[in-house]
């Protein structure tokens, strides 16, 4: 074996690996008079996200972090198609850009590098109009940290660093934090708090909220990223040697931790031994693989152990929690981050409305009723999925489409409206579903639909419906034969504010495009290949209205203005 370079070997005061991947953040806004803006805590992907969502809808946030530093590692790198729509949404599309494919897994036969077999990760699925972002990306959480940090600087919002809270106190009128930098204590009043701060911050327990699960000592391993080169060791292929919970060795590659980088994966009865010590690490990937291996730096390491746990609710009266500081799991199924950041945009939009006056306190309850079952759905998913690897000894097992989250829906929610379902007594909820795009109703993901003609007047040269959604506003698609039946529709929206709802007309592709300027619309599309009309459902000659919410979930179906106005008394006070 070739001496590592660049990596000093672990003495034993040096603190453990296993320790150094503990974060814990804040997301605050700065208001030195009384009580206002958002307090955001944890820098991580939720938190971030919640920061991003929150800004662009006009609200200021002052965002924290304990760590002096940003995090470096891989650590969570999977980003299923409904985060992808997500980030979209936000503007950023360096997610999607720079991400990768899910490499095929190649397993070997023990002790050589003659293949065994090739499996995928995750289902495959046909790409499909109402989908546009259909295959899974990996990008490593700290290049997707860059990444949103630069979008959030664009609204002169950065994270502070090296900034801790210590504790809070909330009253009806707003949140009082301390933070401690440097050894110097602040007071700080803001009127909410978001606790993103990772499965042990501060935020949960001060809360008292209860995280109840199982610690799972069936499954730990070493997870780090690293750089080597090995002879016969190809970049094309996911490598996986031994047998998972027994003895394994995973190596993905990523060129984010340089030409030769790697995520790796060791499981192993030594772990925790092995975990002390760079060389006992080196020493057990260099075990797995027989060719020559060349180390060049071993960049981040930590322990991992699967605890499975959620809290019983998300929030408590001005005070809310996000992704790992709400619920963790087995990393089997990769859902946890794109869990916590649809968590965090479930959230921000809701929270945007109420900060601004415009939505009444009771729409925050939501956040807790609509994320409580999906989380509570996922987490059984995953631990199923754990129970399987560990019984079969296989990662890449059979895995179910539901892992996309396209079908995670919302139907159950107080707050959607759907005048074309059946109400069904004792209904069970099922909000992990499998997506169907033959089925669809308020509560669901809004389909996407290319290749749309915009007509008439317009701010922008809108090609997909996508292109229409937003964070900080409600779009009302009304479906319609012509323009003249839309419009008694559009004019019972004229008094909505354009900053919180914007409405388009869809017109099917045999409508005439001459004399179809609307002076009410905000856009008018033809839907020219159809793809609209199908993925929603509709009929050429129907009139029928979706509500798509800032979060790019359906809040209403309904047949017409009344629907509408119904739909949005549940958010807005003024209607």
């Amino acid at each position: 074996m070739k001496r590592p370079v660049g990596i000093k070997a672990a003495s034993a005061s040096a603190q453990p690996f296993s320790q150094r991947h503990e974060v814990s953040g804040s997301v605050l806004t700065n208001h030195p008079m009384g009580y206002a803006g958002m307090c955001n805590v944890g820098a991580g992907p939720a938190g971030l996200v919640a920061a991003l969502t929150l800004v662009q809808n006009g609200i200021p946030v002052r965002i924290i972090d304990k760590d002096p530093n940003p995090r470096i590692g891989q650590r969570g790198p999977g980003i299923w198609p409904r985060s992808l729509e997500l980030f979209n949404f936000l503007n950023v599309p360096e997610v999607n850009n720079l991400g990768k494919p899910i490499p095929v897994i190649r397993s070997y036969k023990p002790g050589t590098l003659e293949p065994l077999k090739d499996s995928s990760l995750a289902p495959h699925m046909e790409p499909t109009p109402a989908v546009p972002f259909h295959v899974p990306k990996m990008i490593g959480q700290q290049l997707l940290d860059v990444v949103l940090r630069r979008h959030l600087e664009k609204f002169s919002c950065s994270v502070e660093m090296g900034t801790e809270l210590r504790s809070f106190e909330q009253s009806e009128e707003g949140v009082t934090a301390v933070l401690a930098r440097n050894g110097v204590l602040e007071t700080f009043d803001t009127k909410w708090m978001i606790g993103a701060d990772g499965a042990k911050g501060v935020v949960r327990k001060q809360l008292g909220l209860t995280f109840l699960g199982e610690t799972r000592d069936d499954c730990r391993f070493l997870t780090g990223d690293i750089r080597l080169k090995g002879v016969g060791l190809d970049r094309v292929y996911w490598h996986q040697f031994g047998k998972f919970q027994e003895r394994s060795l995973s190596l993905r590659p990523t060129d984010e931790i340089g030409e030769d980088g790697w995520q790796f994966f060791i499981s192993d009865p030594e772990l925790t031994k092995i975990a002390q010590s760079e060389e006992l690490i080196l020493e057990t990937i260099l075990s797995f693989i027989p060719t020559e291996i060349t180390f060049n730096k071993l960049v981040w390491v930590s322990e991992f152990r699967a605890n499975v746990r959620m809290v019983n609710k998300f929030s408590e009266g001005r005070v809310f929690v996000t992704g790992d500081a709400a619920h963790i799991h087995s990393p089997t199924g990769g859902q946890g981050l794109n869990s916590g950041a649809q968590d965090a945009f479930n959230l921000g939009w809701k929270l945007a409305l109420v900060e601004k006056g415009l939505a009444d306190k009771s729409l925050l309850e939501t956040y807790s009723a609509e994320r409580l079952p999906v989380i509570s759905e996922m987490l059984e998913m995953t631990t199923s999925i754990l129970n399987q690897a560990i019984i079969t000894g296989e990662v890449a097992i059979q895995r179910s489409p539901k892992l996309f989250m396209l079908g995670i829906n919302c139907r159950f929610s107080s707050i959607v409206l759907d005048e074309f379902a059946t109400p069904v007594e004792g209904k069970p909820i099922n909000a992990y579903g499998v997506f169907d795009e033959r089925r669809l109703e308020a509560g669901d993901r809004a389909p996407d639909a290319p290749n749309v003609l915009q007509v008439g007047r317009g701010e922008t040269d809108v090609k997909t419906l996508f292109g229409l959604y937003r964070p900080w506003y409600h779009t009302v698609l009304v479906f319609a034969p012509s323009l003249a039946d839309a419009i008694p529709i559009l004019g019972a929206l004229e008094a909505c504010d354009k900053s919180t709802v914007r409405t388009a007309v869809i017109l099917p592709s045999s409508a005439p495009v001459a004399a179809v300027a609307s002076p009410c619309a905000d856009v008018v599309l033809i839907d020219q290949e159809g793809y609209a009309y199908s993925a929603h459902l509709v009929e050429a000659n129907q009139t029928k209205v979706f509500v798509i919410r800032p979060d790019g979930v359906i809040g209403a179906v309904v047949h017409g203005a009344e629907g509408v106005k119904k739909y949005f008394s549940k958010i807005f006070l003024d209607l």
